[in-house]
Formats: C-alpha cells, structure tokens, sequence
C-alpha cells in the first residue's frame, strides 16, 4: 500500500496541532537538558572568569558561555509552531513589555537602594568582596590568603 505524496493531501488542522505538541515536547526535553548542563557549567564559568580576572576585569569564560546559551535558545526555538496558530489568534503579550530582567533590575535597584543606606545589604556586600578577594588571592598566591575565612573569621 502506497502512502499519498505529500502534496496530495495537506495535513488537517487537528494532525498539525499533534505534530506541534510533538515536537514542543521534544523541544522542552532538550531546552531541560540544555538547562540542567548550564546550570553547573555557568557557576563553573563565573567562577574561572572571576580567577583570571585581569585589571579589574574579568575573563570572557562566563559570558562565552552566555552567547553559546543563547544560540542554544535560537537553535532549540521552543515555540516555533506559533507559525501554526491560526490567523486571529491574538498574540499580544500577555505580560506586557516586562521580562525577567526588568524585574531583577527592579529588585537590584532595591538591593542599591538599602547598601546606601547602611542595611544588611552592606554588610553582604562586604563579605561577598572579601570572599572575592580571597578567591583572586589564593589564585595568584596559591596558597590560603592571611589564614582568615572569606567572612573574615579566623580558620
């Protein structure tokens, strides 16, 4: 029994929204895996960046692996079958203009916002330095930097 050509017959409306949740969950495994391996692999990436800082910069480690991400989520285009969708379907976005982004740009101004005035903040941003110090310090030394822990306690 011969299949018809595909030209014969276009797919029904019901078989292309089949095949889309297909592939969208084909897709979504592999975005999770694409996750479950940047996720150590980014903190791996800072970190590296952080020890070869030079004059104050970091090295390009963490944000190579930003741009690879990125091209990730090009490649991987989890929702693409919106091609698919009919015509009148209203795509406004439902969130508005706002992303992540601004919401962490929301909070950090927060975060600013409390270290100028003395909070907790301050005091978290001290010791994250010290401990940034530490780590680019037992880099270039090799060695455990002044015998103190990175929030300044004696070992």
């Amino acid at each position: 029994m011969e299949l018809p050509a595909e030209n014969d017959q276009p797919h029904s409306p019901q078989w292309t929204l089949i095949r889309d949740l297909a592939v969208l969950q084909f897709k979504l495994l592999v975005d999770g895996f694409r996750d479950l391996v940047l996720l150590p692999a980014s903190i791996i990436a800072a970190v590296v960046s952080f020890v070869k800082s030079k004059d104050g910069k970091p090295g390009p480690q963490f944000y190579n692996l930003l741009a690879v991400g990125k091209q990730s989520e090009l490649w991987i285009n989890l929702f693409g079958a919106l091609k698919s969708a009919p015509d009148d379907l209203d795509h406004s976005a439902t969130f508005g203009g706002a992303d992540i982004d601004d919401i962490v740009s929301k909070v950090e101004k927060f975060v600013v916002s409390e270290y100028k005035r003395g909070g907790v903040t301050a005091q978290a941003k001290s010791r994250i330095d010290q401990a940034l110090r530490n780590l680019h310090d037992k880099n270039r030394t090799g060695s455990e930097p002044g015998g103190s822990d990175a929030d300044g306690s004696d070992s």
